[in-house]
């Protein structure tokens, strides 16, 4: 057996483990952005091989809620690719008009940065009040960040341009306090958000959703969990619901693809049919 085929043996097996020792699936995650966060785990955790790491993740509880930093991607930011929520505001919110109330899902969540843009902008087009906004993930640290909406002030920059070419109508500080180089969003905004764990591996569907957005998650999957991830998202949504996509994730070779029509092409939102 060459050198390849034994790393990739020794972290089938380490996935595997993980998954009956703990509950938590990464067995179709791709295989090459896996490799690289297992190498960024070996340095921070110095351990000289998977083994070792393997060892440790298994009796260690502790190691395990560590190592799931590395496993899942917790970077995102407000407003994170502006046209896609002025893509949301002009061609989804007059069909959000229409409901009595608003059930949205936030999927893979990280620390929450998308959950509260999404408020922001419901909050803006008057909608807020009606909505709940059901933000999940798997790392129960950033769900607990997430919930706290405290973020690093440094950050706000950033996220106040984003703001701005998101097509936001007054200033971003309007929503949140600051201070001790942090700032936290208003209660208003929190409230209207349920954070909670949900994989996408392993977990069913919610019910009756108008509007998902799960970005820049898909990328990190196989194709039969893009698949299956896919099609619990296409059951979450009511008939003629809204999924927005990140930009380097289409429908288009999906065996779900004929469930929705594309509404927004450039920015990867479709309406289910």
């Amino acid at each position: 057996m060459s050198e390849v085929e034994e790393s990739d043996k020794a972290l089938s097996a380490f996935l595997e483990a993980i998954y009956h020792r703990y509950h938590y699936d990464f067995r179709a995650y791709a295989r090459a952005s896996m490799k690289r966060r297992i190498t960024a785990a070996l340095a921070h955790f110095a351990c000289a091989d998977l083994a070792t790491l393997h060892a440790r993740v298994l009796d260690e509880p502790g190691a395990f809620a560590e190592l799931l930093g590395f496993l899942t991607v917790q970077v995102s930011d407000l407003f994170r690719d502006p046209s896609y929520f002025l893509a949301l505001r002009e061609k989804v919110v007059p069909y959000l008009r229409t409901y009595p109330s608003l059930r949205i899902w936030v999927a893979g969540c990280a620390k929450g940065e998308e959950a509260y843009s999404l408020a922001i902008l419901l909050s803006e087009e008057g909608l807020l009040e009606r909505s709940l906004i059901y933000a999940t993930d798997i790392h129960a640290q950033s769900l607990r960040q997430a919930e706290e909406g405290v973020y690093a002030l440094e950050r706000f920059a950033r996220f106040s341009e984003n703001y701005r070419l998101s097509g936001g109508r007054h200033s971003l500080s309007d929503y949140y306090a600051a201070g001790y180089n942090s700032a936290v969003f208003d209660r208003r905004l929190r409230n209207a958000i349920l954070f909670s764990d949900h994989s996408l591996a392993t977990d069913s569907a919610f019910a009756e959703m108008q509007l998902i957005s799960c970005r820049n998650v898909l990328i990190y999957f196989d194709r039969v969990l893009q698949e299956r991830a896919l099609g619990l998202l296409r059951d979450s949504l009511c008939r003629r619901g809204f999924l927005g996509l990140g930009l380097k994730e289409t429908l288009r070779f999906s065996s779900h693809a004929s469930a929705f029509e594309e509404l927004v092409a450039d920015e990867r939102i479709y309406q289910r049919r």
